[in-house]
């Protein structure tokens, strides 16, 4: 996933592919600090970005979790 994820496109996935979602974007925030740790980072925006979609997905999980 290149760019900002629609909250309408997360809230049409499944738990399944949310929690998958949210496990990709995490290993691409390890990987943009380790750039970033290493002077490599081309995109700093990156960084807030991948962390505000995770936020999202987070955010729809705990939604989903409150409703049960």
């Amino acid at each position: 996933m290149k760019s900002k994820q629609r909250l309408s496109d997360l809230r049409v996935m499944s738990d399944d592919q949310l929690e998958q979602e949210i496990v990709n974007l995490k290993k691409e925030q390890f990987n943009l600090r380790f750039q970033r740790a290493t002077g490599q980072l081309q995109d700093t925006a990156r960084v807030r970005v991948v962390r505000r979609d995770i936020a999202r997905a987070k955010t729809i999980v705990a939604e989903r979790a409150a409703k049960q």
